[in-house]
């Protein structure tokens, strides 16, 4: 038999199956198809390792599962099952749990080591799942990677969580009961203080004033919502705006677009802004930084993989594209019109989500003129991209100029041809974007810096080609 679980989801946990497309009986042969599962904007879809019939079904449509719960039991195929003698391989799995049981019963950490059998072994090569069936004796909890790391970020010492999962494992909501013991602590204290808790908001018949209706939000507005409420309130916000003059690169991408399209692609100004981001992020490190959870060091990253928000039916989903740096603007091209299509089709894989160093949030397509993204912890900045438009710049001196100037206090007179001796105004397309940062990285003045370079950048399509 083999024991088909749910495999390492990174920063996801408790998520949905949504579809299993197999019933107990079922012949399967090798990555077969046998449940979607989906977590945090990404649909997953969990294949067959090994050709069998289908023994038993763990979970229905609509539970909730992690890493590790086992989703579908295979009765493996005779070819596969030949790799050890099934004689031999039944008995020594009865010793190895009767060893454990004995181990239990006795409470000594080292009573449960026991040399490893070909059979035993070759059972779990065959089953990854059960690698961890019993949780360690030793005295240490029992969690997964992701629990652990949870804990961290809540600050709740995982030592001292009592497991509610099977043979005490233990789940997020223990780490959630703890918070809450520990806020009630704080709620009982002489002082009278209600601890460091934000108050709720209040219940409110919305229904006593007029004809109200309920509507659902979306599983990525559900799992987005407590994410992007935690980052706000751990970040300390501030934003930065600037404008670019993209005249120039608007040009260039027109006249590029007839080579884009004899390859089925469309060159958006996006594809132009990465770029740029790219070079940016190179010249000044901290922006492609993390702070550590100690609040005393910074962990530079040495890669450039940006995270690009999409706009889907769902909600905003904001996957990755790696190794920007890299690739040209065609590459580019290409990538983001895939990954964009999948987020839209909700075919994105975790992976897919992960690895960021910086996010770039474009509102361009749909209007506004300026807006103040959050970021996107634990990185430190996040880029928002506003509509352009056409505005006057002035191509000449500055009023100071004029005022020091003692011949230009008469106003000058026109040319023959219309235009002014000393400067005018041109209409040049201008782009408004906001970079929100957390201020405990980054002041102020390297916010400036950072955004007057990208606009320098921006407004020179040649530098991005260099």
């Amino acid at each position: 038999m083999l024991e088909i679980a749910v495999p390492d989801l990174g920063d996801f946990d408790e998520v949905e199956v949504v579809e299993v497309h197999v019933s107990k009986g079922d012949s399967v042969a090798f990555d077969d198809l046998l449940v979607s599962i989906e977590s945090d904007k990404a649909t997953m879809e969990i294949p067959s390792t090994a050709a069998g019939v289908v023994a038993e079904l763990r979970v229905s449509e609509g539970d909730r599962v992690s890493e590790g719960s086992v989703l579908v039991v295979v009765e493996l195929a005779a070819e596969v099952i030949s790799v050890t003698d099934p004689a031999e391989l039944a008995p020594a799995i009865n010793v190895s749990a009767d060893h454990e049981s004995r181990a239990m019963a006795s409470g000594k950490p080292g009573a449960s080591e026991l040399p490893e059998t070909r059979s035993v072994q070759a059972d779990r090569e065959l089953s990854p799942a059960a690698a961890n069936p019993v949780p360690d004796r030793t005295g240490v909890p029992h969690a997964s990677p992701l629990i652990r790391r949870y804990a961290r970020e809540l600050g709740v010492p995982i030592e001292e969580s009592t497991g509610s999962g099977v043979h005490g494992r233990i789940l997020v909501d223990d780490l959630k009961q703890q918070v809450r013991e520990r806020f009630s602590e704080g709620t009982n204290k002489a002082s009278g203080q209600s601890g460091p808790g934000i108050p709720a908001m209040p219940d409110v018949d919305h229904g006593a004033h007029g004809p109200v209706r309920e509507e659902k939000l979306t599983r990525i507005q559900r799992v987005s919502g407590p994410v992007l409420h935690r980052s706000w309130l751990n970040v300390p916000h501030v934003t930065q705006y600037d404008v670019a003059d993209v005249t120039d690169l608007e040009i260039f991408r027109r006249k590029s677009g007839e080579a884009a399209s004899q390859r089925g692609l469309k060159l958006s100004p996006l594809l132009f802004v990465m770029k740029a981001v790219a070079i940016a992020l190179a010249e000044y490190p901290t922006f492609r930084a993390s702070l550590a959870r100690e609040g005393d060091r910074l962990w530079i990253k040495e890669y450039f993989h940006l995270g690009i928000a999409v706009d889907t039916d769902q909600g905003l989903v904001v996957p990755v594209i790696r190794d920007v740096d890299r690739k040209g603007i065609f590459e580019l091209a290409e990538e983001l019109n895939a990954t964009a299509k999948r987020a839209r089709d909700r075919k994105l894989s975790p992976e897919d989500l992960r690895g960021a160093c910086f996010t770039i949030s474009s509102l361009g397509g749909i209007g506004g003129t300026a807006f103040s993204p959050i970021v996107n912890a634990p990185e430190v900045a996040i880029l928002g991209l506003s509509k352009t438009r056409v505005a006057p710049v002035w191509d000449g001196p500055s009023p100071v100029e004029f005022a020091s100037q003692t011949d230009l206090v008469k106003q000058p007179e026109a040319s023959d041809t219309g235009s002014s001796t000393f400067g005018q105004f041109h209409p040049r397309l201008m782009l408004p974007f906001s970079l929100s940062y957390d201020h405990r990285v980054i002041d102020g003045a390297e916010a400036a810096r950072f955004t007057s370079r990208l606009a320098r950048l921006i407004a020179d399509p040649a530098q991005l080609l260099l």
